[in-house]
């Protein structure tokens, strides 16, 4: 099974960002954290690094389910979505974590609907990207 979903967006990093945080909060999701990957490495290793962030997307409702039935959940949590400069210029690549991928590793089978409701709502946003 594979760990993400993705998609390729005719859009500079900057741009494709600025859509990304517009169309989460249509599916319930708010952006918790972000982490500037390249920013990061530059600071902290001196190494050049392509345009990449991390954003630590989460949905309240669904979050506070999934930890009420499994209360370590939260080493899965928030849903990362990265978005990174493409290898084609003026291109951008979006991936979003595949919940049923990573909740599956639970062990839980009473959690795989909320894992698909979530990827649902993640492939949602990718679509409306």
């Amino acid at each position: 099974m594979d760990y993400r979903m993705s998609r390729t967006l005719d859009l500079p990093f900057e741009q494709a960002v600025a859509r990304v945080r517009e169309k989460l909060p249509g599916e319930g999701f708010g952006v918790l954290t972000e982490i500037d990957v390249t920013a990061t490495l530059k600071a902290k290793l001196n190494q050049d690094f392509r345009r990449y962030v991390i954003l630590g997307a989460c949905n309240p409702p669904l979050a506070f389910r999934a930890l009420s039935a499994e209360r370590d959940i939260g080493v899965l949590l928030p849903c990362n979505v990265v978005v990174y400069a493409a290898d084609e210029p003026g291109k951008t690549v979006v991936c979003a974590i595949d919940p049923e991928s990573s909740l599956g590793r639970v062990g839980r089978p009473d959690l795989a609907p909320l894992a698909a409701e979530v990827k649902s709502r993640l492939t949602r946003v990718l679509a409306a990207l």
